[in-house]
């Protein structure tokens, strides 16, 4: 399989452009794909070795993910004949040049997640003074219960 170099000069994209990474990022981008990307970067596993490197996924959203990234191309999904039977799951080579694309933006998240966090706690006026760091879910529960009594009807 070869792959293709689009060449994207910076700053160009178009409203196009923006929705067909769009489409591609709400199938690739949601939380628990990331998480079993990553889960299967270093090689297969089987579907409770995965199920317990992907903290919090339930067993329901797992299969779905799993069968997801199969019919995209992204993972295999190989069923040995023994008894019990045995499935394996592993990245294509096209799964493997989407976890090339996730490193970059697991830097650039690592690298700014504060800034963020800090940003959203500006945008509600619940910043505190003091510098503990915080992560995006107390952000977000605080973000979102600060907004939610702000527009909550009597």
């Amino acid at each position: 399989m070869s792959e293709t170099n689009i060449s994207v000069p910076e700053n160009s994209l178009s409203p196009t452009d923006c929705k067909g990474l769009a489409d591609v990022l709400s199938s690739v981008g949601d939380k628990w794909t990331i998480m079993v990307v990553g889960a299967l970067s270093k090689g297969s596993l089987r579907y409770n070795e995965i199920q317990r490197r992907v903290s919090g996924i339930s067993q329901r959203m797992l299969t779905m993910t799993l069968k997801r990234l199969e019919v995209d191309g992204i993972v295999t999904r190989t069923l040995f004949p023994s008894v019990p039977p045995r499935v394996d799951y592993e990245l294509t080579e096209l799964g493997q040049t989407l976890r090339g694309a996730l490193v970059p933006l697991h830097v650039w998240a690592a690298k700014n997640k504060q800034t963020i966090a800090l940003n959203r706690l500006d945008a509600v006026g619940t910043r505190k003074n003091d510098s503990s760091p915080q992560t995006f879910g107390q952000i977000a529960a605080t973000s979102h219960s600060d907004t939610s009594r702000s527009t909550r009807l009597p």
